[in-house]
């Protein structure tokens, strides 16, 4: 009797769709209902913004890399079920920002994120 391969978070499709800046790429990365928790200047950690399913996750993702911005992967690891990553951008007037993600991972895609952007201010 065999058993099948859990399938693994692709970090190769993160890469793409996150430098390639393709949110399509990215959104099949999540599960139909992932949930995302974001903290940055606007969201604090006490009132977080929270996005939930596909066609939120979808709008955010469509909304950032709509802007005129550069995106690079910084690295990634992943262990078992969870993953974290650095997200470093720029926009065209030299601002910064950067995004660390912890997510959690059920059949290969994230079910919950936890993002924390800072910025230049």
């Amino acid at each position: 009797m065999g058993t099948a391969a859990r399938p693994g978070f692709d970090t190769d499709i993160l890469r793409q769709g996150i430098e390639g800046q393709t949110p399509e790429t990215l959104l099949s990365l999540y599960a139909d209902d992932a949930e995302i928790r974001l903290v940055n200047r606007n969201a604090t950690p006490s009132n977080p913004k929270v996005l939930h399913g596909h066609d939120e996750i979808g709008a955010m993702l469509s909304d950032v890399y709509s802007r005129d911005m550069t995106h690079k992967l910084e690295g990634c690891v992943v262990q078992g079920d969870r993953a974290a990553y650095s997200e470093s951008c720029q926009y065209s007037d030299g601002m910064r920002v950067l995004s660390e993600s912890m997510v959690t991972l059920r059949d290969g895609k994230i079910s919950e994120q936890i993002i924390v952007e800072a910025w230049d201010e």
